[in-house]
C-alpha cells in the first residue's frame, strides 16, 4: 500500500471525504489518542501551558490536550495549525475549543518569537519531504519550519514531534534541520524492531532548565531506544575555515541553496581579495 504523501499533496489528499473518514474512524481516534498522550509524556508539563498542534487535522490530538485534568498539569490551550482546510472545517464542526489556523508549515510558524511553552505534532512532519514538484525544495521547507518553530518557542521550551519517515535518510534529513535551527535534538523509538514501532523526535531549546539536554527527557524510560543526533561540543568545525574566505563563502552560499533562496553562481574570483584603492 502507498503512503498517503506519495500519492498528493497534503491540502489536496485530505478532501472532505477522506477528512471524514479519517475523523470517524476508531482505529485512527484510539491510535491518535495513544500517540498524543506519549508526546504529552515527553514534554513532561506539570502546569497548564499554551501549545502549538502542527498539522492539528479536525482537532483530535488538540481534544486531549484540552481534556487534561488538573491534577495532570491541564487543562492546556492550544493553537492548531493545518495546511487541510477540509480537516479545519471539520474541527470547526466538532466545535474544538483550540484556536484553527489555515497556513503550511513548511513556510514557516508565523508566531512572534517566544509565544508556545510547547509544541506537538502528530504524523504531520514528514509530509515536508516530499517535493510535488522540481519548484519544491524538501530541505528548503523543512528549514522554514523548524527555524520558524524554535523562534516561536521560549527559551527551555520542548517540542515533540511523532512522525513517520519512508527511510534512514528521511529520518536523518528531519532531525539534522531541526539541529541545524538550534534544537537540542533526539530520536526516541518504542518498540524498534516491531511493527508497532513509534518515532518521536524530541527537540529541546536551550535557555532554561533543559538547557537543550534530550537525553535528560528520556531518562530511565523502558523499551525505549534513543539515538542522540545532537552535534557534540568542539566537533561543529565553525572555527575551522576563517569569515570571508572562499571555503566560508562556498559553505554559506549551500546553506542558502539548502533553504531555497537564489544564490549567485560561483566563479575563480569568489572569495578572492580585492586590492586597496588608494
Amino acid at each position: 500500500m502507498s503512503r498517503p504523501e506519495d500519492r498528493l499533496p497534503p491540502d489536496l489528499f485530505y478532501n472532505d471525504n477522506e477528512s471524514r473518514k479519517y475523523t470517524t474512524s476508531s482505529r485512527i481516534r484510539n491510535v491518535q489518542s495513544k500517540l498524543t498522550k506519549r508526546a504529552l509524556e515527553l514534554l513532561e508539563l506539570d502546569s497548564p501551558s499554551l501549545i502549538i498542534d502542527i498539522g492539528c487535522g479536525s482537532g483530535l490530538s488538540g481534544e486531549i490536550l484540552s481534556s487534561i485534568s488538573p491534577a495532570d498539569g491541564g487543562p492546556h490551550i492550544w493553537v492548531g495549525m493545518d495546511i487541510s482546510a477540509s480537516m479545519l472545517g471539520i474541527a470547526l464542526q466538532r466545535d474544538v475549543e483550540g484556536d484553527l489556523l489555515l497556513s503550511d508549515i513548511g513556510q514557516g510558524i508565523p508566531f512572534r518569537p517566544g509565544t508556545f511553552d510547547a509544541a506537538i505534532s502528530i504524523s504531520a512532519i514528514q509530509w515536508l519531504c516530499n517535493a510535488e514538484s522540481s519548484e519544491v525544495n524538501p530541505q528548503g521547507r523543512l528549514s522554514r519550519f523548524f527555524n520558524g518553530l524554535y523562534a516561536s518557542l521560549r527559551r527551555g521550551s520542548r517540542a515533540v514531534c511523532q512522525f513517520y519517515p519512508k527511510n534512514e535518510a528521511q529520518r536523518s534529513m528531519i532531525s539534522n534541520a531541526a539541529i541545524k535551527a538550534g534544537f537540542g535534538a533526539g530520536i526516541l523509538e518504542d518498540d524498534p524492531g516491531t511493527k508497532n514501532s513509534k518515532i518521536y523526535l524530541v527537540l529541546t531549546v536551550g535557555g532554561g532548565e533543559t538547557q537543550g539536554d534530550t537525553a535528560s527527557v528520556v531518562k530511565n524510560m523502558p523499551d525505549v531506544d534513543v539515538q542522540d543526533a545532537r552535534r557534540k561540543s568542539g566537533i561543529t568545525g565553525k572555527n575551522e575555515m576563517r569569515k570571508g574566505s572562499k571555503a566560508w563563502i562556498m559553505r554559506k552560499k549551500e546553506q542558502m541553496k539548502k533553504r531555497g533562496k537564489v544564490v549567485k553562481a560561483s566563479s575563480k574570483y569568489t572569495g578572492r581579495k580585492r586590492r586597496v584603492a588608494f
